[in-house]
């Protein structure tokens, strides 16, 4: 169905607790579809923002300690380039961030990446979150200031 819809496929996280047979699943459907540009799906398995962070870190080290760049060239470009995020141009940093279940913290998601995002948060549990809910979001989301960091004048 991926491929007939033109979806790209993309497993970010740790998958290295999953089965072997899942494992190679998923490496296979992101193979299969990684020349569709209809819609870009990013499924996180055992993600984990700190270790996002970490190894993007180690990433620009490495190059730095080859001698590929220089520490002073490193600047959140560079940096965001390294997250698991960044398989793609398309994946701006969520505008929107939505928190199911009542609870009211991010929870290792995204942390680099929703750093000016707007946060909602509901009661409501994942697999009841429907339609009503998602327009009570974007309702909330269109009442918002967007100052990225900036003072209000």
């Amino acid at each position: 169905m991926f491929c007939r819809e033109g979806i790209r496929l993309r497993v970010i996280g740790d998958c290295s607790r999953l089965p072997t047979y899942l494992q190679k699943t998923a490496q296979n459907a992101e193979e299969e579809t990684s020349s569709n540009s209809q819609l870009d799906l990013m499924l996180a398995i055992g993600y984990s923002g700190r270790t996002d962070i970490l190894q993007a870190c180690g990433k620009l080290a490495r190059k730095v300690h080859s001698k590929l760049l220089r520490p002073e060239d490193i600047d959140e470009s560079l940096f965001a380039d390294e997250l698991q995020t960044s398989w793609t141009d398309e994946f701006p940093c969520p505008d929107l961030l939505i928190r199911t279940s009542g609870e009211l913290r991010l929870s290792n998601f995204l942390l680099w990446q929703s750093a000016y995002s707007e946060l909602f948060f509901t009661d409501t549990l994942w697999p009841d979150f429907g339609e009503a809910e998602y327009l009570q979001a974007l309702m909330s989301f269109q009442s918002r200031d967007r100052r990225f960091g900036k003072r209000k004048l």
